[in-house]
């Protein structure tokens, strides 16, 4: 029994993943060269390509403004925070943005791709599902990593 079709993408597993894609979350985790990294779903490569990264001076505002208003994207942010310790921590969180205004077909496409995608980030401490910013909200990230 042959079980090739396992290893392609498609609608049942999702999407492939960019080289590109998983270096620049890499550089985020490791070197701390990104803030955050703005993925989105390219349907003519059938992949997840990075859209967007943020410096590492940019807040959490910048990072909520760069998500599309009315479109689904992944997500991640490196959350940096002093513990009550005096000890500077960071935890890496993976948003799975799907507003409410979102078409149907893009939170489908986006939802059947998310578990294979977030395999692929390796070292994500906390995962988010959020339809609107109050979900994702600075608070609910603080109140997650502490």
């Amino acid at each position: 029994m042959s079980f090739r079709w396992l290893s392609r993408p498609n609608a049942l597993s999702g999407m492939g993943v960019a080289d590109h894609t998983k270096n620049t979350f890499l550089e985020l985790k490791r070197k701390k060269v990104h803030r955050y990294v703005i993925f989105k779903v390219d349907e003519g490569k059938k992949e997840v390509v990075v859209e967007k990264t943020g410096g590492p001076a940019e807040s959490y505002d910048d990072f909520t403004a760069a998500l599309p208003e009315n479109d689904c994207r992944y997500a991640v942010y490196d959350y940096d925070f002093v513990t009550s310790d005096n000890c500077q921590k960071s935890k890496i969180f993976f948003i799975a943005w799907a507003p409410s205004s979102s078409r149907i077909r893009a939170k489908m496409l986006y939802a059947t791709s998310r578990d294979r995608f977030r395999r692929e980030l390796d070292g994500v401490h906390y995962e988010i599902q959020a339809t609107d910013p109050t979900e994702m909200d600075l608070e609910v990230i603080k109140d997650r990593a502490h």
